[in-house]
């Protein structure tokens, strides 16, 4: 795979163009010895003639290649706009609403299992934003893009912050999306199984369970890389920057063997197998809705007014979370398509422009921390119960009864019973 197909995706397809070992910076390039022959000055570029680049000259050269100069690997006439003028707002949009979410479901009533994977999912899309945060704003909101990153530990903390803990966080977000999907999918088609899979300890350890999963999946990649100084001619000067180099175990398995596994595993697991599950429960959740609605005509016409109100707000519930799921689909299905047509192109027939890919999968993560603070209005607008708990935490000041007391229901499932959930 040319050099040329190095390209990042923040929360889904990482900078990850190095699937094949004679891809590695030192071997076949026309313009740089060969690492064979590189030994007395391997960490030092000193070619006077590259000193006064410009910044696309740099890029297309084999120079760019040597060390972590983030202008060539993210095109920066999208990055810049998107990730450093629009995302600081998004950020302290998400922090504030995905904060509001945490603390109201936190409340003693509004604890059910619903409810505590809701949190969790607030609290990894925060982080997800979070981590990368910093840099974002060094980077492009302060306009430093175009410097050589150095020294090695700032380069690590790029790496770490920018792509493997946002990474980590995404996918146990979506691992968290579909473990709400399935829940409410058993508390509507299969009301028996609910009470004894849908409790709130079953449902803490699928919390736990989920988190080592996403933290093993993204383990290893705390390791791949390695940096190390480097000192080269920028702008005239003598400069000690970092390089990254793959690491001497990755290269013992097998550079191959260690990055097809990692996409393989994460186009089936975190983006194919999720998405795909997640359209099959949102339609039947969505048959059981209308399924229902039916039963709830007749139980209006026959008088019934207490079930007819059960049935209610259970499909108020259910449509809320299909809402939720939607919003979902709608950003990772094109990270999903996007990530499936990198392996592709790099392991069986070259299909894909890197050059547009860039710029397309910039634009997908963007939409994903668009997203974010998008299921506070939902829950807002679509739970009666959320509001009446926010109002009484940030607007009256304390949590006021109502009839029968707060604590008998629940955000997003009406009367509680005994599962603390209400099923049909």
């Amino acid at each position: 795979m040319a050099d040329n197909k190095e390209w990042a995706g923040f929360y889904g397809v990482e900078n990850r163009s190095n699937f094949k070992i004679e891809d590695d910076i030192y071997q076949g390039t026309l313009d740089f010895p060969a690492k064979s022959n590189y030994s007395l000055y391997e960490n030092q570029t000193f070619d006077p003639e590259y000193s006064n680049f410009t910044t696309d000259d740099f890029c297309t050269s084999n120079y760019s290649h040597v060390y972590l100069n983030v202008t060539c690997e993210f095109p920066v006439n999208y990055a810049e706009p998107m990730y450093g003028y629009i995302a600081p707002f998004l950020l302290a949009t998400t922090t504030v609403a995905n904060t509001l979410i945490v603390v109201v479901l936190s409340r003693r009533h509004m604890r059910t299992p619903t409810n505590v994977v809701l949190m969790a999912m607030a609290l990894c899309d925060m982080f997800t934003m979070l981590f990368p945060a910093p840099w974002l704003f060094y980077m492009y909101t302060f306009g430093n893009h175009y410097k050589p990153l150095s020294p090695v530990r700032a380069c690590q903390a790029w790496m770490y912050m920018n792509d493997v803990i946002p990474a980590m966080f995404h996918t146990a977000s979506i691992w968290l999306t579909l473990a709400l999907a399935v829940q409410r999918y058993i508390y509507v088609c299969h009301a028996p199984v609910a009470r004894t899979w849908c409790t709130m300890p079953r449902v803490k350890k699928c919390l736990i369970y989920i988190g080592i999963a996403a933290f093993l999946h993204q383990f290893p990649r705390f390791f791949e890389k390695e940096f190390v100084p480097h000192v080269t001619v920028w702008r005239g000067r003598r400069e000690e920057v970092c390089r990254s180099e793959i690491s001497a175990w990755v290269h013992k398995l097998s550079v191959d063997a260690y990055f097809i596994t990692y996409f393989t595993f994460r186009v089936l697991f975190v983006h194919l197998i999720p998405c795909t599950s997640l359209v099959v429960l949102n339609v039947l959740l969505f048959r059981a809705m209308r399924t229902a609605q039916i039963n709830r005509q007749k139980l209006f016409k026959e008088n019934r007014k207490s079930e007819c109100k059960i049935l209610r707000d259970s499909n108020c519930t259910t449509l809320m979370l299909i809402v939720v799921v939607t919003v979902f689909l709608l950003v990772e299905i094109p990270v999903a398509v996007v990530t499936i047509l990198h392996i592709i192109s790099s392991t069986l027939v070259e299909i894909l422009d890197y050059n547009i890919a860039n710029v397309l999968i910039l634009i997908t993560n963007f939409c994903i921390i668009v997203s974010y603070p998008i299921n506070f209005a939902i829950y807002c607008g679509m739970s009666r119960q959320f509001r009446e708990t926010f109002k009484e935490l940030f607007i009256r000041g304390s949590v006021t009864s109502r009839n029968g007391g707060s604590s008998r229901y629940s955000l997003v499932n009406g009367p509680r019973t005994c599962t603390n959930e209400t099923v049909l």
